[in-house]
């Protein structure tokens, strides 16, 4: 049976041509000096088991993107890997009773076939697992390098501490004061920390933030905010009742609104403050206000949403600048330790947490900045704080000053008389690394009683975790591992102990793009690789990951340029963060979630259970997650319809960048059309000219006309690649494959235009659906593979477009467009303008007293 008369067997299909990429190392690349390249990457998944949906959407976008580069002649670098570290291998570990690593590599054999079978031009040679030694020996290296150059310190710090995974957790992991994976309340002990130094950067990478101009705008905000530089001041308050001997004789703030300091009503400390400890040393009340302020977690979100409760301690501290002006000193739930110095004062008037503080406490509320206009004596504050701009009130040699000239007045009166000085401070916070876990990279730190914390030598890397670890007892399984701490001490030889704790896991993916270079290679790098490759050109992922992994990545990459590894500051150039997938959520009349395969919808349009028959109600479309059970599983999708048509879909149905939502229709949709798409080329193949010939002598003006639809989808589905916009770039092939249809080859040329025409379409939807057209490229005579052959070139003549819409303006207001011939001369223009109906109707019986025509865009009659 000849092709035209067989249904596209999709399944055959994508497994044949999978195995000749596999066989010929199509995707293998290796560097090419003179030669462009472009680095593709996805963000690696974490080898939970099986592909979800997400995965789907962001590997074929990557994948677009990837062969499409390839096919414009770059030397693309498309890798593959696995952040294989972390709790869940732990978790599943102990309610499996398997060991993590069976556990992940088992997930990774998995995961890495549903990949293989969705056709991506990956270069499997690189592939790369994060939990494997050769992979985190040069990790471990690099923490020596790093602490080496004094950008690793370990210190004790208050830590937000989950009770059932028995681990730290970074504040971004503390959700509503509970642990983001066990659900636990979060407690918080001070426990010893490594630290990467990455404050050292904050400056730079503030003021790098406006050089990545092919990054996301929210992106970079985001990244701004989470640095948070801000120019305040530095303020002294002399403790009452404290000799200068004493070291806790004065507290200092930071403060952006030294401004507003004649508006001071109180002070307040933080829970963790020195003083605190102190005072709470005496005083069993403030010790359990403190322990009850512990339990709230450390981040900012739970602090903020916590009602705000203080303590007075009876303490007072003297005003700096108003004589006899004594301030109560609170202990305060909602002041951090770890911005500025754990200690603030407070202006009621200014602040809205400071106000409701005051009001609740009794405490003074006097406004010190006033709107401009505003009579001072009449200005009061009741139940909210006033915030905007303004000009200074009751502030002594302040009054009458805006707000920017009262700073700066306010700081030089400060430190003319010592009370104070100008400083630049950050919100980012040094980087917490230290997990108490196995299932993570071991920190090669000994710590002997003679010598202190001594580094591993070089030579006895990797430190490899064991693999006899008991996983049932709580807490860190290290610790209780009976010999594996016990070693050495490499610089005297007395018995030490191994450092315990593990590296967070966003170690291991600040600098795995750069691993993929040169996956091989004996050092962390090889130079010449990562010089050749990085940065990356395009980097794919998610919103959830625009602060800490990204941030993480730009300063590892500067410590390792540092070190002499890279020679690049950014690792990113490009970015981009796709949407989510979502499906409707489904419930039985009790609430029980049902998954979507088990509802069916009857005749008269209601829902039903598919086995028991009884009524399911329809919710809203959320993101896909296990809890609604609104997931659809790829591989029984691939499996039904192939991957090319869940590729298809995934790029179809919305812009990359916003949520997508999964339809059955929509899949059904998709179907329909590679089934199409099949039928149109190969039952044209018998009427069609051999490969390669000559463009004909004469041409009908219907096959012109295609030929000129052919060249203009080229020029704008490329545009849209380049730009990320994937639907756009399937409604042009769309389109194009509607004009093919109705082409008839029997006039002059026809058939060779119409050859033009399908080879063209096969091309632009190569990077969509890679098994179809390699299979129609074949259909069309074509020895060689679609994915050696070069990007459709738009002939600048044909691709013109022969018409433009102009907007119609009336006095700068649209009443409508026209479609006219391209660079029609200005008078004709007009003329199609003031025919419009919209248009007389406005112009009424007013004369017009201007025409602005902007060739091929806007027309504006001024009446």
């Amino acid at each position: 049976m000849s092709p035209s008369k067989t249904r596209y067997n999709a399944k055959e299909t994508e497994a044949k041509w999978q195995r000749v990429w596999e066989e010929r190392g199509t995707f293998a690349v290796r560097e090419e000096a003179g030669r462009p390249k472009y680095y593709v990457l996805e963000m690696f998944p974490y080898p939970s088991g099986r592909i979800h949906m997400g995965h789907v959407r962001n590997y074929t976008m990557g994948d677009v993107t990837a062969r499409y580069k390839r096919a414009r002649g770059f030397n693309v670098l498309h890798p593959m890997g696995w952040d294989a570290f972390g709790m869940p291998a732990e978790n599943a570990a102990i309610e499996n009773r398997v060991h993590p690593a069976e556990w992940t590599y088992g997930n990774i054999a998995t995961m890495r076939e549903q990949l293989k079978g969705m056709g991506l031009s990956l270069d499997w040679s690189r592939e790369i697992a994060t939990c494997h030694p050769e992979y985190y020996r040069h990790e471990q290296k690099m923490f020596l390098d790093f602490l080496d150059d004094g950008l690793v310190y370990r210190k004790e710090s208050w830590v937000n501490w989950d009770p059932v995974d028995q681990t730290v957790l970074a504040n971004e992991q503390v959700i509503d004061g509970r642990g983001w994976r066990s659900g636990a309340p979060v407690e918080r002990r001070r426990l010893s920390q490594w630290f990467f130094r990455i404050t050292d950067y904050a400056e730079e990478l503030l003021a790098a933030l406006g050089e990545l101009e092919r990054w996301p705008e929210r992106v970079r905000l985001m990244q701004q905010n989470w640095i948070g530089r801000s120019e305040g001041a530095y303020i002294s308050f002399a403790v009452v009742g404290r000799g200068a001997d004493d070291p806790l004789n004065a507290i200092e703030v930071y403060t952006t609104r030294h401004d507003t300091l004649f508006g001071a009503s109180f002070m307040a400390l933080s829970p963790d403050h020195p003083l605190t400890a102190e005072l709470a040393d005496e005083n069993p009340d403030l010790a359990a206000f403190v322990a009850e302020c512990r339990r709230l977690g450390t981040s900012e979100e739970a602090i903020e949403r916590a009602e705000k409760k203080g303590y007075d301690t009876g303490m007072k501290v003297r005003h700096p600048l108003v004589g006899g002006l004594e301030l109560p000193v609170y202990v305060a739930n909602f002041v951090l330790m770890d911005y500025g110095t754990g200690a603030i004062f407070g202006c009621p008037a200014h602040d809205q947490r400071d106000l409701d503080f005051a009001r609740k406490y009794g405490l003074a509320v006097l406004p010190v900045v006033a709107p401009r206009g505003v009579d001072p004596q009449d200005f009061e504050i009741a139940d909210e704080a006033y915030i905007g701009d303004g000009v200074l009130i009751n502030s002594d040699f302040l009054d009458g000053l805006s707000v920017p000239e009262a700073k700066t007045r306010m700081a030089e009166r400060l430190e003319a008389i010592g009370a104070g000085r100008r400083a630049v401070n950050y919100r980012l916070r040094d980087w917490g690394i230290s997990r108490q876990r196995y299932w993570g990279c071991p920190i090669p730190i000994v710590h002997c009683p003679d010598c202190g914390e001594v580094p591993v030598p070089e030579e006895d890397l990797p430190v490899v975790l064991p693999d006899d670890v008991d996983l049932g007892v709580p807490g860190n399984p290290l610790d209780h591992h009976p010999t594996w701490s016990r070693v050495d001490c490499p610089r005297c030889g007395r018995q030490a102990r191994r450092e315990t704790d593990t590296f967070d896991t966003f170690v291991e993916s600040s600098w795995y793009f750069a691993r993929f270079c040169s996956p091989r290679a004996a050092g962390p790098v090889d130079r010449a690789a990562v010089d050749y490759w990085l940065p990356v050109d395009q980097y794919i992922g998610g919103i959830e990951h625009a602060i800490l992994h990204l941030l993480y990545s730009r300063f590892f990459t500067r410590a390792m340029k540092r070190r002499g590894y890279l020679a690049i500051d950014e690792p990113f150039a490009g970015l981009f963060t796709q949407g989510m997938v979502c499906h409707e959520t489904y419930r039985r009349e009790d609430g029980e979630w049902v998954s979507p395969d088990e509802v069916v919808r009857a005749e008269d349009g209601t829902l039903r259970h598919a086995v028991d028959g009884h009524p399911i109600v329809a919710g809203r479309v959320e993101k896909m997650s296990k809890s609604r059970k609104n997931v659809v599983d790829p591989s029984a999708i691939i499996d039904r319809y192939g991957a090319d048509t869940a590729r298809w879909y995934m790029l179809s149905d919305s812009p990359p960048d916003r949520d997508l939502e999964w339809t059955e229709a929509g899949i059904a949709g998709a179907w329909r059309y590679t089934q199409r798409l099949w039928r149109l080329v190969t039952e044209a193949c018998a009427q069609l000219p051999p490969p390669g010939e000559p463009v004909p002598t004469a041409i009908d003006p219907e096959a012109d006309k295609l030929r000129r639809e052919v060249h203009r989808a080229v020029a704008a589905v490329t545009r849209d690649i380049e730009a990320f916009g994937f639907n756009r770039a399937v409604a042009r092939i769309y389109a194009l494959s509607n004009t093919v249809a109705g082409f008839a080859a029997d006039r002059e040329g026809g058939a060779w235009c119409l050859r033009e025409a399908l080879e063209t379409l096969t091309k632009l939807v190569g990077p969509m659906m890679p098994h179809l057209a390699e299979e129609l490229w074949q259909a069309l005579g074509h020895d060689e593979l679609l994915a050696d052959t070069p990007w459709p070139e738009a002939d600048p003549a044909l691709a013109v477009e022969e018409t433009v819409t102009i907007a119609v303006q009336v006095n700068g207001k649209l009443r409508g467009t026209i479609e006219v011939p391209r660079d029609l001369d200005e008078d004709s223009t007009v003329a199609e303008a003031l025919a419009l109906a919209n248009v007389r109707t406005a112009i009424g019986g007013a004369p017009v007293r201007k025409k602005i025509v902007v060739p091929n865009r806007i027309v504006n009659v001024v009446v």
